[in-house]
């Protein structure tokens, strides 16, 4: 008789709590489920925001975060034959499971499926899943993810392509996330082709927007963040082609001179928030030129509020979208993109690994929130990358 082994899972009990290594026993899966051996997972923004005790929602602790991750089938049901996408799949493909997944049924899903990323009963990986729902493997700080499509309907998954990397599969998500930011810029008529874009922040989620907005025609990217080592120098890197520091350019003041400076004419055409920093907005509406659009896709937990003067919106005539998280219909993008541009960006000098131990997870954690790292990514398997 083959015995499967034990499974470990990370899970935290609360903000500010240490990782907690436990063992789960191999679950059974059932006709439209699979398992999936995790290659790589990233450390979001949205989780050290949990962590810090800034997400304004309530949360089933314990439970295991990490939604960024990238894996490989190697149980499969009879009854699940294909993606979200109707991609045929089994033992050995390659997947990447988003953490928001739409229903697909409730009310607002079906009045307003372009708006489906704020649907009433989302399924959501690696935060409203807690542990002690069976088989407890429901995020990706853990060496299984497990999907039963059955008990959860709304449950997506999407096949990668067979040579793409683990690696590489595991920044999907949050690139996708950019992509659906910059379509909401495209469908309001304010981004264009050649267009001069600013990205406020040179986190993660900057540095693929830099990407992404050369990917979908920006004539010109500028970057704003700190630090310099490893942020604004991989935002050039990746193609920006000046970047200005936060810690050297002190006041916003001289940040919107710098920027106009480099932007040259009327200012930018677009910016685009990446940052999560609240102050970010009044600032980067001055980066604009008069007409110009600002994107605001960073405030992804409640940072609090501030002072503003929206006279300066109407005045200058911008248009202002929020852009939260991804629809259903997003991901296969995100997807595309890194495939198709898989040898055009340095996108494995954004990772840095981390073993997948209690010390690694961490350390993992540590170096994002001190920003020496640009996407920590924690892999269990080191052979599977």
């Amino acid at each position: 008789m083959n015995v499967k082994p034990d499974i470990r899972v990370t899970t935290y009990d609360g903000p500010g709590a240490e990782p907690e290594m436990r063992t789960v026993p191999w679950p059974k899966v059932p006709r439209k489920g699979a398992l999936i051996k995790i290659g790589a997972c990233g450390v979001c923004g949205t989780d050290q925001h949990i962590l810090k005790g800034h997400w304004p929602k309530p949360l089933p602790w314990p439970f295991t975060l990490g939604h960024e991750l990238a894996g490989e089938i190697v149980e499969i049901g009879p009854d699940l034959k294909t993606d979200y996408s109707g991609k045929p799949i089994g033992v050995g493909s390659k997947l990447m499971l988003p953490p928001l997944m739409p229903c697909g049924f409730c009310d607002w899903c079906k009045k307003y499926p372009e708006s489906a990323n704020k649907c009433l009963t989302p399924v959501y990986y690696g935060r409203y899943l807690g542990f002690d729902k069976p088989p407890h493997l429901w995020g990706g700080w853990a060496e299984y993810v497990f999907v039963d499509l059955e008990e959860l309907p709304g449950t997506k998954i999407y096949k990668l392509p067979d040579d793409m990397s683990l690696l590489l599969g595991a920044l999907s998500e949050p690139l996708t996330s950019c992509i659906r930011a910059f379509n909401r810029a495209k469908k309001a008529g304010g981004f264009n082709w050649n267009d001069t874009v600013v990205i406020q922040g040179t986190g993660p989620i900057g540095i693929l927007a830099v990407a992404a907005a050369q990917e979908m025609g920006a004539g010109r990217v500028i970057a704003v963040g700190a630090p310099e080592e490893p942020r604004l120098a991989l935002a050039r890197k990746f193609g920006a082609e000046a970047t200005v520091n936060i810690e050297e350019v002190t006041t916003p003041e001289d940040r919107i001179a710098a920027v106009r400076e480099i932007a040259g004419g009327y200012g930018a055409d677009l910016v685009m928030d990446c940052s999560g920093h609240p102050t970010a907005g009044p600032e980067g509406i001055e980066f604009l030129r008069d007409g110009g659009t600002y994107v605001e896709m960073g405030q992804f937990t409640d940072a609090g509020s501030i002072m503003t003067n929206w006279h300066r919106i109407c005045t200058k005539d911008l248009n202002v979208l929020g852009s939260w998280a991804f629809t259903a219909n997003d991901l296969p993008l995100g997807v595309d993109m890194l495939y198709q541009a898989r040898d055009k960006y340095p996108w494995h000098d954004m990772q840095t690994i981390f073993p997948f131990t209690t010390e690694g997870l961490k350390d993992a954690v540590a170096q994002a929130m001190a920003m020496k790292t640009v996407k920590s990514t924690i892999v269990p398997f080191p052979d599977m990358i």
